[in-house]
């Protein structure tokens, strides 16, 4: 039986390793991953006939609200126990054998062997064949409106083990606690879970094989999916038939503010988006940009008044991070830019740091710049910002200089990444 091969030994180890290996706080009981291994030495012999009879139920996930990325509105979090983290995984590494192999080609999201970067490039090339019209579709709340019976019937499908179905039906009703007070859920599966991405794939599935089914050209991460045609008109048919699809079969409802049918170029999937040209280039979305400018900004409130070798150290797995994810874009002219924009923001930040006139007159003066420069622009009335695209802190803190320092280039790491794919 399924749950049998979910609790057995090998299984359980595999997945107290994931968990300890992703970390990650600790859920209404207060238990860190640290505190794991101990509770398991003691009680999970308990735990496992628990499992096995049918008894075990999860306990309430702790809610968590984190800003969307851009600063628009919070996304709720729902974190488990660890001990329900480790079962989760359990269940995950058990099925999804199961039903992974039975998903569309045209889904790339929380699937074993499979990629945001595949994503886009399986969208460029719908592009590329003459596609030029793209169908962007947002499911309102996804995570927070799945409907728990509609999910269930999908997974009933292929799994026969009761007890696996009512353990998934529990995670999926456990209850949300917020100030001490728990409040029951009787939809969505919280994002937080291990579980939660599988379930997701499994629910969405069923319009993966509707869009195969219509014939559509389309790609699917997670609940960004993106459905490419030859014209508007034929793109407003597709999205006034796909809503009424999800409304019917799945009650999921498209959010038709955030969704259109537009030009590829217009819009951004999974971060990116394209040029103009017939066999379009991927670049980096301006959105994406913004996004790692305001991050980049907190690094440099941060590290104000310190060592500024140590906010390069901050810097770089932030800017390596980005450039990997962003390093199958072929318009190169947006990491020059940021580049530029970097080394500006740390000659603010040194400039802000020497405060007074006659200090910044004497650090330029120590780095090289001329004295009647020096001085001059340590009296400027101008902001810090504006001071630090001045000739003299181009003099004094040249890039060469700012490299040697630690400073990550995004140009020459895109073309490193590049040179080595």
């Amino acid at each position: 039986m399924l749950i049998e091969q979910v609790v057995c030994r090998e299984n359980m180890l595999a997945a107290y390793r994931r968990v300890v290996r992703n970390k990650g706080a600790a859920g209404v009981d207060g238990m860190t991953v640290d505190q794991l291994h101990r509770f398991c030495q003691a009680h999970w012999e308990g735990v496992r006939e628990q499992l096995l009879s049918g008894a075990y139920r999860p306990q309430p996930v702790r809610k968590v609200e984190i800003p969307k990325p851009g600063g628009k509105g919070v996304r709720m979090l729902g974190i488990p126990t660890v001990l329900d983290r480790m079962i989760q995984q359990a269940l995950l590494q058990v099925l999804t054998p199961i039903f992974d192999p039975t998903f569309s080609e045209h889904s790339f999201g929380f699937r074993p062997g499979r990629s945001a970067h595949q994503a886009v490039r399986s969208a460029r090339s719908h592009m590329a064949s003459g596609h030029r019209w793209v169908v962007d579709m947002d499911l309102e709340k996804f995570f927070d409106r799945v409907n728990h019976d509609v999910l269930m019937a999908r997974v009933g499908r292929r799994v026969k083990d009761g007890r696996v179905i009512v353990l998934i039906y529990r995670y999926l009703r456990s209850g949300m606690m917020e100030g001490g007070a728990v409040s029951p859920r009787t939809e969505g599966t919280p994002q937080g879970g291990p579980l939660s991405p599988l379930l997701s794939n499994i629910l969405l599935d069923d319009l993966d094989k509707e869009l195969e089914r219509r014939g559509h050209r389309f790609v699917r991460y997670a609940d960004d999916c993106n459905i490419y045609v030859r014209s508007k008109r034929a793109g407003e048919r597709v999205l006034r038939r796909l809503q009424r699809y999800l409304h019917d079969r799945l009650r999921l409802t498209v959010n038709r503010a955030k969704s259109a049918v537009d030009r590829p170029w217009n819009r951004k999937f999974l971060g990116y988006s394209v040029t103009v040209h017939r066999q379009p280039k991927l670049k980096v979305a301006p959105e994406s940009v913004r996004r790692l400018k305001q991050k980049l900004r907190d690094t440099f409130r941060r590290g104000r008044g310190r060592n500024i070798g140590r906010l390069l150290r901050d810097l770089a797995p932030q800017l390596r991070g980005w450039v990997a994810y962003f390093r199958l874009s072929e318009v190169k002219g947006v990491f020059e830019q940021l580049d530029q924009w970097v080394r500006r923001k740390l000659r603010r930040v040194l400039w802000k740091q020497w405060k007074r006139p006659r200090t910044r007159a004497k650090a330029l003066v120590r780095r090289g710049v001329g004295r009647e420069l020096a001085y001059r622009t340590a009296h400027s009335g101008y902001g810090p910002w504006r001071c630090a695209g001045f000739s003299a802190l181009n003099l004094a803190l040249p890039t060469s200089a700012l490299h040697c320092l630690g400073l990550v280039s995004l140009l020459a790491e895109h073309r490193r990444l590049v040179s080595t794919c």
